[in-house]
């Protein structure tokens, strides 16, 4: 993650004023607490709590651009069907309703108090009918887990959080198994950011549930006993092949990853 220094904090008041419409009020929320409403270019509205572990989220994904997402999404068909697993307050899951018009994307995110904001952010857009939460993580197995939860929202939150960060809440889980047939047994789009239960869910799941996805984007994190090769390894026998990878500079075991199905090798 980016040090919160002077260039940081530079680069985040100029892109308050070139990625939102509402560069001013945003400037100003950052001398007050509560919360923040960012407006988007492309028209998306998005709630957050008003502090740094909630909102750089939504800066990376509509400013940085952290999952490339014009690469992302080119070729995949308008009604393009998605999961997003570790969905947060939306950011992610807006973004793919704006670039594709008639998409479903089904947004799991274990986090009671953030569900409550992604679940506010789909009424903000009028996503009901095309934006579908699930509260609840996607694991290895059906059931319950245990994540530490801050209470605010905090993208850092799930089973790698750091210590101190909150407090530990069980949540209900579900397999991949069950996040496919929620979404009508067609995915198309992938994206996970489960903070360490990436391993557990991809690596537990069945090949032939993967057949229909055409992109797949990941942040990995440090979990003992794995690494990314086994991700890649796993989806490579399922047909889709790393076409990015960009590892932390700062935190071994950590990273971004994008996987594609060849042109001409769809599954669908």
């Amino acid at each position: 993650m980016a040090h919160r220094g002077v260039s940081y904090v530079a680069r985040r008041a100029r892109q308050s004023f070139t990625h939102f419409e509402n560069g001013p009020r945003i400037l100003a929320g950052l001398l007050r607490g509560g919360e923040m409403t960012l407006r988007t270019r492309t028209g998306t509205t998005l709630h957050v709590p008003n502090v740094p572990g909630a909102r750089f989220p939504v800066f990376e994904v509509h400013a940085d651009d952290v999952y490339r997402l014009h690469e992302l999404l080119d070729g995949l068909t308008p009604d393009a069907v998605a999961l997003d697993i570790g969905a947060h307050i939306g950011s992610f899951s807006t973004a793919v309703c704006s670039a594709l018009p008639d998409a479903v994307v089904h947004a799991f995110e274990a986090s009671p108090s953030t569900a409550d904001w992604l679940e506010r952010n789909v009424a903000a857009n009028g996503l009901e009918g095309r934006l579908h939460v699930h509260r609840s993580a996607v694991s290895d197995h059906v059931g319950t887990i245990e994540l530490v939860d801050n209470g605010l929202a905090s993208a850092h939150n799930g089973l790698t959080a750091p210590d101190g960060l909150g407090g530990v809440v069980e949540v209900p889980c579900v397999s991949f198994a069950d996040a496919h047939a929620a979404a009508g047994g067609r995915v198309d789009l992938v994206k996970s950011d489960a903070e360490g239960a990436e391993y557990g869910f991809i690596l537990d799941s069945d090949p032939a549930l993967w057949r229909t996805v055409q992109r797949v984007v990941m942040e990995y994190h440090p979990v003992a006993g794995h690494s990314l090769d086994e991700l890649v390894e796993f989806l490579a026998a399922a047909g889709l092949e790393l076409a990015r990878h960009e590892p932390s500079s700062e935190t071994p075991g950590l990273g971004n990853a994008w996987f594609r199905r060849p042109a001409g090798a769809e599954g669908r």
